[in-house]
This record gives structure tokens, C-alpha cells and sequence, in this order.
């Protein structure tokens, strides 16, 4: 058994073959899910992965052979087939779309399932090897390419890696137009009917060649998570592509290194690493995180609180020429939550607010400024509305209120332009 020493530690060459190989699988999965994921089109890479079993079996029992030729011959032809009659159970049989995907693919599955059992009582061929997959296995089936002894699912999976790779490069812009706008695809002379089938035949092909290293079931997951995980770190298709390959890969590491610590499944725990990722990327991505979006929720609620406690501040000294009292203040800043408490904390804070003479709270000089511009927006809001859309002026100042968060400066500048009014419909000043 040979060694080898990555960053001071020994690693033994089966090791080394056997992440290669879950890596190639995944990457290959990643890189036709990311189409799959953004076609809506998972459920049909699930059918697809589980309807070529009869494929597989009707091709072993014609050719007697389990090469991977008949077998890749065998699983395209029933995964375009598994596309046909789903759409067509869709189209000409007004079944809804994920009706007739599961009807397609659960029925011929059961068939492959009891072919598959049939072929496996006079072979070696195991059913459960099919559906789980043996990617620890692969090394002690080695065939020499270009003068290296390597697994022969590696050399097969790098194959359909540079194929998908390839593919993906040439044929990038027909893929990226289908997947976003068919129709558009039709009119600039692109067929949306052949890159789709065209896919489907790279999933049927990644499928088949993935069953030695993760099996059909849990091919599934790496055609889906990697690609779905892809998707919530960004919104560009290249982008999205390499970190799904990237994302692919790390999973096939990180989940052999811990399916060696824990003794378990390698294949089962490379899919479970991959859910773990998605639902990292779920709730700390940037953009679509479940976290970044709370946190947008909350500064944007905490954004109305502190407007809406400059306009109370502003019109208090309006009308009267004085503040509010500390205690009223908060009562009515936020309805006196915790959210309303740390609002008027921080506008104390960044001097927004002060003392007064007796205790009461005031505007400071920039809280005066902030505030003018809150409420103008505000008053220019009702001139418009009343005098522009004919709304009654005792109607306007709720759908005010809530747009005097929204309007940008040049906004409120364009609505000075149209009023050309110095004050609102209840004839107090715009500021």
C-alpha cells in the first residue's frame, strides 16, 4: 500500500483515488444540476436517476455484459424516453407536470427494480450496489490510462466530466437563453425542445456513470444540492456554475473524511455533507440568506422607527415650539417596544435628539435637518395625491406615511416640481 504526504500528513493512495473519484461524480453532477435547478426541472433529474434502471437491466441482459458502453447506451435511451412521456403525459394527457413525472418515473424505477433482480440471481450483480453506490470500493478496480493505474469509475466519471464540461462551453449561450426564456430561445432560432432533451441525455449519461460511486439514489442529491446551493450565493449563471463544481468537490472531501472518522457510508455522507452546505448557504448567504434577510427586515424597521420619532419630534415643536417628555418620547416611539427603545438610545447616541431646559426631549440641529427632510417628503406626498390624483385630503395621510420612507431625494424634488405648492392640503407648511 503506497503513501503519500499532503501538507505534513500521511495519506494512503486508495484515499486518493477514492475522493478523486467522488469528486469527479460530484462535480459532474453539480455542473448539470445547476440547468436542472434553474429549469425547475429537479424532480425530472430524480425521475431521470431512478427510471434508467430498466435501461441498465434490459441493456446487461442483451449485451450479458455490464461494460459501460451497452450500459450508457441503455440509460440514455430510457432517460430521454423518461422526458417524452413525462412531457407528453403533461401535454396530451392534462396531467399536471409533477404528476406525470412521478407516475413516469416511479413506474418504470419498480420495473428496473424487479429486472435488476432478475439479472442479479445468475451474476454478481447487486441490487444494493445499484441504489447506494460503493465509491470505497473503487480503487481495487484499477485499468492503466495513459500509463497510470487508476479506478476505472474515475476514468469513466473523468470522461463524463470533460464531456458535461464541454458541453456546458459550447453550447453555454443555447443553455443560458433556454433556461431563462424558452420562448426567446424559439425566436432567435434555437431550439428549446433539443437542448432540452440534449440535457436530459447529460443527466441520463452522469447518471449511469455515477452509479459505481454514490448509486441512483443518492445521485440525486448531488445533481440537486450542489446547483441549489450555487443559486443562493449568486444570480449569474458562470459564477453560479463554478461554485457549484467548487461546492461539489468540497462536499466530496469533507463528507470521505468524515464517513472514514464516523465509519459509515461514504457515498450517503458525501449528500449529507452537501444538504449541510445548502442549508449553510440557506441561511448565511448574502443575498437570499435566511439571516441577511432578517437582518435587512430589522434595519429597515428600525429605519421607520427612527423617521417616524423625527417626524413626532419635528411636528411636537411645530405646533407647541417644545419637545416631549422623556417618558412620552418612548411610549410613542415604536409603540414602547424593546425595538422603539434602542431607537431613541441610539438617537441620543448620534446626537440626533437632546435635553431640553426642563428635561424634555428636543431635536438637535442635525435631528432638525433629518427630520425636515422626513416630513417633507411626507407633505409633498399628500399635495400630490390630493391635487394630482384627486384623492379627498382627509384621505391622504396614511398612504403619506408610508411612502415618506421610501421617496429618495430627487424624488421629493420631482414632486416639488409638480405641486409647486409651499404648503400641504391642511395647510401647514412644507419644510
Amino acid at each position: 500500500m503506497s503513501w503519500h504526504t499532503i501538507g505534513g500528513y500521511e495519506v494512503r493512495a486508495d484515499d486518493l483515488w477514492t475522493v478523486a473519484t467522488a469528486a469527479a461524480c460530484s462535480v459532474s453532477c453539480g455542473l448539470v444540476g445547476c440547468f436542472l435547478v434553474l429549469r425547475r426541472l429537479s424532480l425530472l433529474g430524480d425521475a431521470i436517476s431512478h427510471a434508467i434502471l430498466p435501461g441498465l437491466a434490459i441493456a446487461f441482459m442483451v449485451s450479458g455484459s455490464r461494460s459501460p458502453g451497452p450500459m450508457l447506451v441503455g440509460a440514455m435511451a430510457v432517460g430521454v424516453l423518461t422526458a417524452l412521456l413525462s412531457s407528453g403525459l403533461s401535454r396530451w394527457g392534462r396531467v399536471p407536470a409533477d404528476s406525470s413525472m412521478g407516475v413516469v418515473f416511479t413506474t418504470l424505477f419498480a420495473v428496473g427494480v424487479i429486472l435488476i433482480s432478475f439479472a442479479a440471481r445468475d451474476v454478481d450483480l447487486d441490487p444494493g450496489c445499484v441504489l447506494y453506490g460503493s465509491v470505497e470500493m473503487t480503487p481495487l478496480d484499477l485499468v492503466p490510462v495513459l500509463g497510470v493505474e487508476m479506478p476505472r469509475a474515475l476514468a469513466f466519471l473523468g470522461v463524463v466530466l470533460l464531456v458535461n464540461t464541454a458541453a456546458v462551453v459550447v453550447f453555454y449561450k443555447e443553455l443560458k437563453i433556454v433556461c431563462f426564456d424558452p420562448y426567446l430561445a424559439t425566436t432567435m432560432g434555437i431550439s428549446a425542445a433539443a437542448v432540452h432533451y440534449g440535457l436530459m441525455t447529460l443527466v441520463a449519461a452522469t447518471s449511469v456513470a455515477s452509479f459505481e460511486s454514490v448509486g441512483s439514489i443518492l445521485v440525486v442529491a448531488m445533481l440537486v444540492a450542489p446547483g441549489a446551493t450555487a443559486h443562493l450565493l449568486t444570480d449569474r449563471l458562470s459564477r453560479m456554475l463554478w461554485i457549484a463544481a467548487g461546492v461539489a468537490a468540497l462536499a466530496a472531501v469533507v463528507g470521505y473524511a468524515m464517513a472514514v472518522a464516523l465509519d459509515t457510508s461514504v457515498a450517503g455522507m458525501i449528500a449529507t455533507v452537501a444538504l449541510g452546505q445548502f442549508v449553510l448557504a440557506a441561511l448565511a448567504s448574502p443575498g437570499q440568506g435566511i439571516i441577511a434577510k432578517q437582518v435587512r427586515r430589522l434595519g429597515l424597521a428600525a429605519r421607520i422607527c427612527r423617521e417616524d420619532a423625527l417626524g413626532i419630534l419635528f411636528r411636537c415643536q411645530e405646533n407647541a415650539g417644545g419637545g416631549l417628555s422623556a417618558r412620552e418620547f418612548r411610549s410613542r416611539v415604536g409603540g414602547g417596544g424593546a425595538l422603539g427603545r434602542a431607537v431613541v438610545r441610539w438617537m441620543r447616541w448620534v446626537g440626533l435628539v437632546e435635553a431640553g431646559a426642563r428635561g424634555e426631549v428636543r431635536l438637535t440641529s442635525r435631528g432638525l435637518e433629518e427630520s425636515s427632510r422626513v416630513v417633507r417628503g411626507h407633505r409633498l406626498w399628500e399635495s400630490y395625491l390630493a391635487s394630482r390624483a384627486g384623492v379627498d385630503p382627509s384621505r391622504v395621510h396614511e398612504p403619506a406615511h408610508r411612502a415618506e420612507h421610501y421617496l429618495s431625494d430627487s424624488m421629493r424634488d420631482r414632486l416639488q416640481d409638480e405641486v409647486k405648492e409651499r404648503s400641504d392640503p391642511h395647510g401647514r407648511e412644507i419644510p
